[in-house]
């Protein structure tokens, strides 16, 4: 996995900091002089990713995909809910099966949402599975398969619905198949109890560290559910019922979320390093002004139980989740981007062969409507193995492994603090200063905390009025394209917090 131009980049970002010694800053007047951001060159909703040969793949809602080859740059190869689109050869052939139990959507068209492509090897098969929908509880869980990343995939089967009524009971084998399972358990007064139970979308595979394949799905309803899959055959294996460890036989086992509160995009990432499961999800609503945001758990166990970095899981009866999960990033502002980034969110990860981490989600931004594009960022393990976000899209960063004294790391850094909110507030870049001597201040020259690192290693512990997070340093570039040192971290409060220094660039 391997990117040339990522690699390329590693080492003209490595001699530019190098020439300017990592120590001369930019003034505030020179930050507005070299503002800017990039397109991606393509608007992917929902995206999710995978590689193969130095290629990376994404899929998204609306039956869209592009590829890149490194990360920044996207084109398109399908777009639109269509026969015509060629990502699918057969999904609008009758009896259209994908959409039978949950019929069209209130525009009178089909909805086809959120998409995760895997390699399977016992199938020697590309599976994608995906979900059709037409209300906010009313959906189904289906799988295509293909003989290339690119497709044309060919829609197989449907493997879970929700939403149903009293009304389907006359069609209980349209929606169970020949599994025998008691709808009634499902319904409160008639109508499908989605407090409870989970909407069937949003579906995320990913292979444990024994090579069992589990899908992880649901989205605001009854929360978050997981369901191991036959790898030979791509349907779920339904377990045996355990209330005490909140496994349904249907549904499979919670996870978090529930009482409709904002919780959706499921994603699980494996890290052999850290030896956890990783678990993001989305909080908020999508819109621009809706506070979409990433959130994290984890968990030692591919089924849980998944923690916050307060140790904390947003179970069932939870009132307010706005402190339960690790918040990454929610919407922001630096003085070098030209407009806010909002609602990042609906995000897919990976690791590449070197072992580095990435985040992929899609990025809305101020004064430009519902447009948005994909982004991808390098994500950091921190010392006590909670993943951080550096705070631009990946462009060649590594971490600061060399140095790293307090005298060579002061100076004047531009500090958003992600706090736990879900809001469509965006949490602009303050002045903060580090001083040689360890002790961080606001722009008034007051004290608000201090900073420690260890010679020649890139971790960084603040403490921040009365509040600890632990971090790295990275050198990077910003999306205008200067140099820049950076800290991101986070703290048991679930607060993740970015700094950003900006270094003088040399004169050509």
């Amino acid at each position: 996995m391997k990117n040339l131009k990522i690699l390329m980049a590693a080492g003209a970002l490595a001699l530019l900091l190098a020439g300017c010694g990592g120590g001369n800053e930019m003034t505030a007047e020179e930050i507005k002089e070299h503002k800017g951001s990039f397109s991606a060159g393509a608007s992917v909703h929902d995206p999710s990713i995978y590689e193969e040969n130095g290629t990376y793949y994404i899929f998204g809602s609306h039956m869209e995909a592009a590829k890149s080859e490194d990360l920044r740059n996207w084109k398109s190869f399908a777009t639109g809910v269509s026969k015509n689109n060629p990502l699918f050869d057969n999904l609008f052939d009758e009896p259209r099966k994908a959409f039978e139990f949950v019929g069209r959507n209130e525009e009178g068209g089909y909805s086809v949402w959120a998409p995760d492509v895997i390699y399977n090897e016992k199938m020697g098969k590309y599976m994608m599975y995906f979900c059709t929908t037409s209300t906010y509880k009313r959906s189904t869980l289906c799988f295509a398969t293909a003989d290339n990343p690119e497709g044309p995939y060919t829609f197989q089967d449907t493997i879970l619905h929700s939403g149903f009524t009293t009304a389907d009971a006359k069609n209980k084998e349209q929606i169970f198949g020949d599994v025998n399972f008691d709808m009634r358990k499902y319904m409160l007064t008639g109508d499908y109890n989605n407090l409870q139970w989970p909407n069937a979308l949003d579906p995320a595979v990913f292979y444990d560290e024994n090579g069992k394949l589990w899908m992880v799905y649901g989205s605001w309803s009854g929360g978050i559910y997981l369901l191991e899959l036959d790898e030979e055959t791509g349907y779920p294996i339904f377990p045996e019922e355990d209330q005490e460890n909140e496994v349904d036989s249907y549904y499979g086992r919670h996870l978090i979320g529930g009482m409709h509160q904002s919780c959706e995009g499921p994603y699980i990432l494996y890290d052999e390093e850290s030896g956890y499961y990783y678990l993001f999800v989305s909080y908020g609503g999508l819109t621009a002004d809706g506070g979409y945001q990433i959130r994290l758990f984890r968990s030692e166990n591919p089924d849980g139980p998944y923690v916050d970095a307060n140790g904390e899981n947003f179970g069932l009866n939870v009132e307010d989740h706005t402190e339960y999960g690790l918040k990454m990033m929610g919407n922001y502002t630096f003085p070098s981007l030209p407009y806010s980034y909002l609602s990042p969110g609906h995000n897919s990860a990976f690791m590449d062969e070197d072992g580095k981490l990435y985040l992929v989600y899609h990025q809305r931004f101020s004064d430009q409507g519902e447009v948005h594009e994909p982004r991808v960022h390098q994500m950091f393990r921190s010392q006590d193995g909670w993943l951080v976000a550096a705070p631009f899209a990946t462009q060649g960063e590594t971490l600061r492994e060399e140095g790293n004294s307090s005298k060579e790391l002061a100076g004047t850094y531009y500090y958003v603090n992600h706090g736990t909110d879900i809001s469509s507030e965006v949490h602009e870049a303050e002045e903060l200063h580090l001083t040689s001597g360890g002790k961080i201040e606001d722009a008034s020259g007051k004290n608000v905390g201090s900073f420690s690192t260890e010679e020649n290693s890139p971790y960084i512990t603040l403490s921040i009025e009365e509040e600890e997070y632990q971090g790295v340093l990275v050198d990077m570039e910003d999306e205008a394209g200067n140099p820049v040192l950076c800290f991101t971290a986070a703290g048991e409060s679930n607060q993740s917090v970015w700094g950003v220094k900006y270094l003088a660039q040399e004169e050509s």
